[in-house]
Parts: C-alpha cells; structure tokens; sequence
C-alpha cells in the first residue's frame, strides 16, 4: 500500500509539472500580441535618457524635440528629459551630474560649450553619452573614440559645415547679389565658424588674404568672429556682419536691413529671430536651419529664399546607437572606435522643394520611422549601421 501511494504521489507531480510547462508559452506568446506592433517589447529594458540642450526655442530644437518626445518615446520604452537652457560648461557638468545621480542611463547633446567636460563627466559617472547634431573637432574625437561610454556622433562634419556655407554664398553671387548682410550666429562654435567661413569664400571673398576653408576659419576663431577691416570681396559687398544674440542685436540688424542689400544670409538662428523682420523688409534671406512648419511658411510667405536644413528625424540613427550601447550591443568599428558619420545637409530654394522634404518627415511618418530604426537596433555591425544613416 506504501508503495502504491507513493507511486501515486509521484505520477500527480509529474502530471502538475507538465501543465505548467505547457502553459509557459502560451503566456509569453499572448504579451507581444497584445502590446502591438508600434508599442515597445514587454521584456523592453526601461531606458532614462537626458538631453543637454542651449537652444530650447529654435525651430530645429523644437522639431528634434517632438520627434523624440511625440515619437520615439512612444514606440520605444525611453524617456527623455530636457534641460533648461545650458549658458556654459559650468551648467552643462551640473546637468549631467544630476542626471547621474536620478539613475539615468545616457546623455544626448544638443549643447556646445564644453564637449570634452561633458565626456568626463560621463564617463566619470557610468552614463553614455553621444552627440545628437554636429561634431566634436578631430582632436576631441581622437581623445575619446576609444572610451566605452563615448557612443559616436552623427551629423555634419566641420568639412560639410563648410561645403553647406559655400553652396549658400555661391548661390547668391551666382544669382546676382551685389550687396549682401551677414549674420554669423554664435562663433566660435565650430560649426557656425565653418558655416561662415564657407559662406565668405562662396561669396567669392577673401578673408586676412586666406580663401580656403582651414585659412579662413582658423583665423575666425582666433579674431572670434569676422573682422571687417580683413575682408576683401569682388563682385559681392558685404555691408555689415554681427553675431550673437543681444540687447543691441536687432540696432545691428536693422543697420544692415536701412541699405536694403540685395540678400541677408545667416549661418544659423535667422528664422527663430529676424524672420518677421525681415519679412517685413522683404529682404530676400537664407538659413541654415531645419525643414520645420515655421519655415514652411517663411518660404511660402515670406522673403526666405534658400534653405539648407536637417530633417527632424535625421537624429533618429544616434537614439538607436544610444539605445544598443545602454542595452550591451554597442556599435563600434573593427578597432573598437565610436561611430562617425557625418550627415550632409538638403536645401530648398523654394515652397515645392521645401514641402516635398517637409511633408515626407513629419507626425507618425517620419524618414527613421521604427520600421527603419529597428534594422539597426541590436547586434549590428558598424557598415551596417553607416549604410542605413547615409540611405537617407
């Protein structure tokens, strides 16, 4: 009798075992379809991403936030929390620290005034950290590609910056301008300076005898913007130039807009502070900038005449990036450097060019949909990844 209760017993626990294990997968199989195609996986490791920003206001900074914000962060398991507005390195290094210290997982920045304290300090406090819009120069990227938390860079390099100012200035000495005014945003951040120093030999100028691209932007960054007395032009006159962004700025620009030159171009910023100005002038003016609603309307509507612009979701590739260094897939080259790729810019010198970009880009649809990112997400080679971000 012993024996057969024993038996007994031990045939119900192999029988209750093996319900269990049939039902197991069963349960698994039900969680991703129920969650749906564009929610984020169940088994998802939540991810606590902070922005560095020093532009809250700018079209382009308002069209990057809300394809994170409205989009990403809707259909991957991240959170994305933004700065206030950084002045300088000192409030950059706080915002990192604190986000440390709240258990964040990665730094994306948008914030230029000491990118190098900002890898230290990263790398100090265990978090990745990748740079969403432009480039460090090739020292800094040098010092850093080899670091774990250093994830890469993706966007214009300072030889595109170049090229971006170069097309912009040539198009108006090609299309007749004499006289031109030129706004050069915020040197000495590189990309405004290499910007600039394009748009000056595009406009068939020389700059303190320089006319190439390293002879004229070192000297911009050692004079800290342009000096006057050291240009020298041909067919096109550069009737004034300011920078920055102050309680005399618009004195400056409406010193420019009296002559009526024939075109204003800026190297950035323009359209967040003179478009209604220079609309009202109907000065014809350029940008570097982004393919945002507001500038839909200033080429519709007003005297913008040439864009040169990223597309919104062009930081979609440097999220994915992030996303598989925090999650132990990190993306490097065959001698375990970060990535560095560099993004060229599109440019529309009217509304049909524009909307054709704009439209493509925009709410549920943009060009690094899920659909696109998900190639790069996970175990991915670094070709692969460098095909897909210049695909697009």
């Amino acid at each position: 009798m012993k024996k057969a209760l024993a038996l007994i017993l031990a045939l119900v626990m192999v029988l209750a075992l093996a319900a269990c294990g049939n039902s197991a997968p069963a349960a698994s199989n039900d969680a991703p379809a129920a969650a749906g195609n564009d929610a984020p996986a169940a088994n998802d490791k939540p991810i606590k991403i902070g922005v560095l920003v020093s532009d809250v206001s700018g079209e382009e900074a308002l069209g990057f936030r809300a394809y994170y914000e409205n989009y990403i962060a809707k259909n991957y398991n991240v959170t994305f929390t933004y700065t206030e507005q950084l002045e300088d390195a000192a409030a950059e290094k706080a915002a990192i620290e604190k986000f440390a210290a709240q258990g964040y997982d990665a730094i994306l920045s948008l914030s230029a005034s000491d990118r190098t304290t900002q890898i230290e300090t990263c790398i100090a406090n265990g978090l990745y950290y990748a740079v969403v819009s432009g480039m460090l120069d090739d020292a800094q990227f040098e010092q850093f590609k080899g670091e774990q938390y250093f994830v890469g860079q993706i966007g214009p390099s300072m030889d595109t910056e170049y090229e971006a100012g170069y097309a912009m200035g040539k198009h108006f000495a090609d299309n007749g301008a004499k006289t031109v005014g030129i706004y050069g945003a915020f040197i000495p951040n590189p990309m405004h300076v290499y910007r600039t120093a394009g748009v000056l030999a595009g406009l068939g100028c020389t700059y303190g005898g320089a006319s190439d691209k390293d002879g004229i932007a070192g000297q911009l960054f050692g004079d800290q913007g342009v000096n006057m007395e050291k240009l020298e032009c041909g067919d096109v006159q550069v009737i004034g130039y300011f920078q920055g962004f102050g309680d005399t700025t618009f004195d400056e620009l409406f010193a420019i807009v009296g002559q009526q030159p024939d075109a204003f171009l800026s190297v950035g910023m323009a359209t967040t502070f003179f478009a209604d100005a220079l609309n009202g002038a109907k000065i014809p003016y350029s940008d570097i900038d982004s393919f945002t609603s507001g500038n839909a309307a200033n080429m519709a509507d007003g005297t913008l005449v040439y864009l040169a612009g990223k597309y919104s979701s062009s930081i979609g590739p440097i999220f994915a990036a992030v996303m598989n260094a925090v999650q132990g897939n990190p993306v490097r080259d065959a001698e375990g450097n970060a990535l560095s790729i560099s993004q060229s810019y599109l440019v529309a010198t009217d509304s049909a060019a524009f909307d054709s970009i704009f439209n493509g880009d925009k709410g549920d649809s943009p060009i690094f949909s899920k659909d696109v990112l998900d190639t790069v997400i996970g175990a991915v080679s670094y070709d692969d990844f460098v095909k897909l971000v210049e695909s697009k």
